[in-house]
């Protein structure tokens, strides 16, 4: 939610790259730790080893040294000495958290997989058993922010699967840790301040403040400056406890995608059937256009739900031209602005809909197409780059400067030019000597 995820997702998009990959387990939550971002790809069906993590510059302060400059910091921002000593009262870093800050992992699980967990038939059954037990809040949540039950129950689950895996790690120790000497340190920084304010505030107490690594908290996952802005005491009982409060953690989250611009009772997007010869470029997250101009470009949609011709929609293709197709609407980018992932989104649309009873999607994954690892997405940005394209940085991240190479490479060679990298593309571009 963000800022609110912003340091879950520079976590989590750590780990991600293609715009759609996702790594979680089936019935796992979608945290900043494991999986909520956009991964890449598993070649092999061995696990991979992980490659060794960077080595961490050493700080020119020590601990001691810097958290006595951060105690000022934070006392002159109104932060109590009782409140700071009690927060940092044992405190050291923790060196699992720069394991996880700095390693990025060579594989994950191609979107399908990720997509299969996250709508499996546990977490539907769980996720309509707490529609269920939670009726009478999510209504008076709606009434009040104007976000759909459904999906709403669908962020929960796939944040901390309706609230059981909310990370176990102090919240306080691992961002001092990051903001000591992790990789973003001033934005770990301003968290830390963040949640020290929290504290203060006497919402939780620093020994139940838990969370992921990353920061993210409660069963909503909110970073510290996402609770300060959008978390809501909805229960009446003085404290926003998005903990141990399901209606306060749901209130929340309604509250930070009403914010984002959730349109109440409208679809996140729709599957969608696309005719022969489709221009596969017009596949592209900034090209919004109405609803009935993509009916006119040869975009079949066999239910509009209601929606006007007018409405503007971005058609989404996760799995490249042989997978499914979406149109994608407003409450799936309010989707993205707590989770900037496309894989992460679509899996809050579609297990909503399940929790709906709605129907399962009907076009098939490409389950025999092999997906890139970090190490062949950096081969493939530097090759683009030698023949001329522009693809950005080589890092491994297939944004939208990526995909844009890829597809001027594709419509060089006369294929389908939907920007998604294959190893056929990769071959493609580094023939065999």
């Amino acid at each position: 939610m963000q800022q609110r995820h912003t340091f879950n997702r520079s976590a989590r998009t750590l780990l991600a790259s293609l715009a759609l990959l996702c790594s979680a387990c089936a019935e796992q939550p979608a945290n900043p730790a494991a999986a909520a971002s956009p991964p890449a790809m598993a070649v092999s069906s061995q696990p991979p080893s992980q490659p060794a993590a960077a080595p961490q510059p050493q700080p020119a302060l020590s601990f001691a040294e810097w958290r006595s400059q951060l105690r000022s910091e934070a006392l002159a921002q109104g932060i109590s000495a009782q409140t700071f000593d009690q927060a940092f009262a044992g405190i050291t870093p923790d060196p699992s958290v720069l394991r996880a800050d700095s390693s990025q992992p060579e594989f994950a699980r191609p979107v399908w997989e990720y997509l299969a967990g996250a709508t499996s038939p546990v977490r539907v059954r769980n996720g309509q058993a707490k529609l269920a037990q939670e009726q009478a809040s999510l209504a008076a949540i709606h009434r009040q922010f104007g976000v759909d039950a459904a999906y709403l129950v669908a962020v929960w689950g796939m944040e901390s699967s309706y609230g059981q895996f909310m990370g176990e790690q102090s919240v306080i120790r691992s961002l001092a840790t990051l903001a000591y000497s992790g990789r973003r340190q001033q934005f770990a920084r301003s968290q830390l301040l963040a949640a020290l304010n929290i504290l203060q505030r006497g919402d939780i107490s620093a020994a139940r403040m838990r969370g992921s690594w990353a920061g993210a908290m409660g069963q909503t996952q909110f970073i510290p400056t996402t609770y300060n802005s959008h978390a809501v005491d909805f229960d009446g009982d003085g404290r926003r406890d998005i903990w141990n409060s399901s209606a306060d953690a749901l209130a929340s989250a309604a509250h930070y995608l009403g914010a984002s611009g959730w349109q109440s009772g409208q679809p996140w997007g729709l599957e969608v059937r696309l005719e022969h010869n489709f221009d596969y470029a017009l596949a592209d997250p900034d090209n919004r256009r109405p609803l009935r101009e993509w009916q006119h470009l040869g975009v079949q949609v066999s239910d509009v739900a209601g929606l006007p011709g007018d409405a503007q929609a971005a058609l989404l293709l996760p799995a490249g031209y042989r997978g499914p197709a979406f149109l994608v609407f407003d409450n799936f980018r309010a989707i993205l602005k707590y989770n900037n992932s496309t894989a992460y989104a679509l899996a809050v649309g579609l297990l909503g809909d399940r929790l709906l009873g709605k129907a399962p999607l009907q076009a098939a994954w490409p389950l025999d197409e092999p997906m890139l690892g970090r190490s062949q997405r950096i081969a493939l940005q530097q090759a683009l780059s030698e023949q001329g394209y522009d693809p950005g940085p080589a890092d491994g991240i297939i944004g939208a400067n990526t995909r844009k190479a890829v597809r001027a490479f594709q419509q060089a060679q006369g294929w389908p030019a939907d920007g998604y990298p294959t190893i056929k593309l990769l071959q493609q571009l580094q023939p065999a000597p």
